[in-house]
């Protein structure tokens, strides 16, 4: 059995390459969370890419099979997993969290990136995890409790407002970038989310249902810039869908041209040839912030 701590150094240092990570403090949770203490005991049903439809079981409760670059299952019938490190990882580097400031992580599921998330900000900072599943919140909030600057609410992320907010992770896919994340932005805020396709129906892993895009949104002063991060599969969260908002971002992926996203515009205007993804209170433009 190989020593745990030198197991989460490995792993650590594996995650900062994959992902390019930039925060030393992110690498530094990476290297001190016990991963293990989220998961439940081992062993344990992991997908390892490029096979993420598979599970596979490790040999035994041994942690060093889960400091990898691996999902492991909290729920394998219902086909919910803690995450890839290297892609929450990602995501939690592009927040630019620091010491100090207020961070929202919606779907949080059992905690394990929220842990990190409270590392990088310090007993300092403020984090809270809003998860729509009732037992995978009381998961979280028992994992965390140890955390006295981390709050775990059970709901609506796109309906509870947790405050203003220096950094939003959402974990969980979206048809549009609901205004509630955006009021919530202070000022330099960051957010980031994944939107995604789900046409009416839909059921994960089945065609295009889950799939689209990263995009990192930046409040500065009354303008949002904006950019995508990457390509991204991702599970839908609970209130974030909207019939119009998929059809509409169908459009804009089956155009190809949303990699020249600069800024989100709220403002009213008709649509131009700047308007990458015009929206019902958003748009997705080419233009840069002033």
């Amino acid at each position: 059995m190989e020593n745990p701590e030198i197991a989460r150094q490995r792993y650590a240092e594996l995650i900062r390459q994959r992902a390019g990570l930039r925060s030393e403090r992110l690498v530094r949770a990476l290297a001190e969370v016990p991963r293990e203490d989220y998961l439940g005991p081992g062993p344990w049903k992991i997908h390892r890419p490029p096979n993420l439809w598979g599970y596979e079981d490790t040999r035994d409760g041994d942690p060093a099979h889960i400091y990898d670059d691996v999902l492991v299952a909290l729920d394998p019938v219902a086909r919910i997993n803690n995450g890839l490190p290297s892609g929450l990882a990602a995501w939690i580097d592009a927040l630019n969290l620091q010491e100090g400031e207020r961070a929202v992580h919606a779907g949080c599921g059992t905690g394990y990136y929220t842990a990190l998330i409270a590392h990088v900000v310090g007993e300092k900072g403020r984090v809270t995890g809003i998860e729509f599943d009732h037992e995978l919140a009381m998961r979280a909030r028992a994992n965390l409790r140890h955390f006295p600057h981390v709050q775990v609410i059970t709901g609506d992320a796109t309906a509870y407002n947790a405050g203003p907010a220096d950094g939003i992770l959402i974990n969980a896919g979206a048809t549009h970038p609901c205004p509630l994340w955006l009021d919530s932005l202070d000022a330099g805020g960051r957010l980031v989310l994944p939107l995604i396709r789900w046409p009416e129906g839909s059921k994960f892993g089945s065609g295009i249902a889950g799939f689209g895009v990263m995009l990192r949104v930046q409040r500065i002063g009354t303008h949002y810039a904006a950019k995508l991060l990457s390509p991204v599969g991702i599970y839908p969260c609970h209130g974030a869908l909207d019939a119009q908002a998929d059809r509409l971002l169908a459009q804009a992926l089956e155009r190809g041209n949303l990699a020249e996203v600069r800024s989100l515009r709220r403002d009213a205007h008709d649509a131009d040839s700047s308007c990458l993804l015009h929206g019902h209170g958003y748009c997705l433009s080419s233009v840069a912030v002033p």
